[in-house]
């Protein structure tokens, strides 16, 4: 089933919704003195996937439904350098006029108990009445959540007690590194101040 047949009549206000965020994107880009985003990607969620999320959900896989009962239907995710720069595009994304959010979880700050970390906004996009994601991380933390991403569906891994404490692992140094990172940044940017 295509995008256009699940969704009918939704798919052209889902199409607005996902053009409208990469121009978010790209204003913020524009507004910036220094690049600030690595690469972004957005999507509509799929018939089959949006179809197994209503379920889960106790929902009709409808149209409707997919944009009236889950958030999720259109996302995007922004991946930058930096992690003071996932704050800086959420802050920007947070003080437009047509845009409400709706929730947030810092999963940066607070991350989950297997690693993950991404800063998740839901959003209200008020001149379409709809709600979409936005995920934002870095390059680092996308590298590792597309790697856990392809866990999740695997069924009877072996040693799959071994990869997830890896994969943990992994996060945990990731994490370190992205705060050095960020360190050696704000120490350049300190010299370059210091020098004009």
């Amino acid at each position: 089933m295509t995008h256009e047949e699940f969704y009918k009549e939704k798919y052209p206000i889902l199409k607005e919704a996902e053009e409208n965020l990469n121009m978010l994107i790209n204003q913020f880009e524009k507004n910036e003195t220094e690049k600030k985003i690595a690469y972004c990607s957005s999507r509509i969620k799929s018939p089959e996937s949006m179809t197994q999320k209503l379920l889960k959900k106790g929902e009709q896989p409808t149209n409707e439904n997919a944009v009236s009962k889950v958030n999720d239907a259109v996302g995007i995710r922004v991946i930058t350098s930096f992690v003071d720069d996932i704050y800086k595009v959420s802050d920007w994304i947070s003080s437009q006029d047509h845009i409400e959010v709706i929730d947030i979880k810092d999963y940066i700050a607070y991350p989950k108990p297997n690693g993950y970390r991404s800063y998740h906004m839901i959003i209200h996009l008020n001149d379409l009445n709809l709600n979409a994601e936005i995920q934002i991380r870095t390059i680092a933390l996308d590298f590792w959540a597309n790697l856990e991403h392809q866990m999740k569906y695997k069924k009877n891994i072996k040693d799959e007690i071994l990869i997830r404490s890896e994969l943990k692992r992994c996060a945990d140094e990731i994490a370190s590194i992205d705060l050095s990172m960020q360190t050696i940044k704000d120490l350049i940017q300190n010299d370059e101040e210091c020098c004009k």
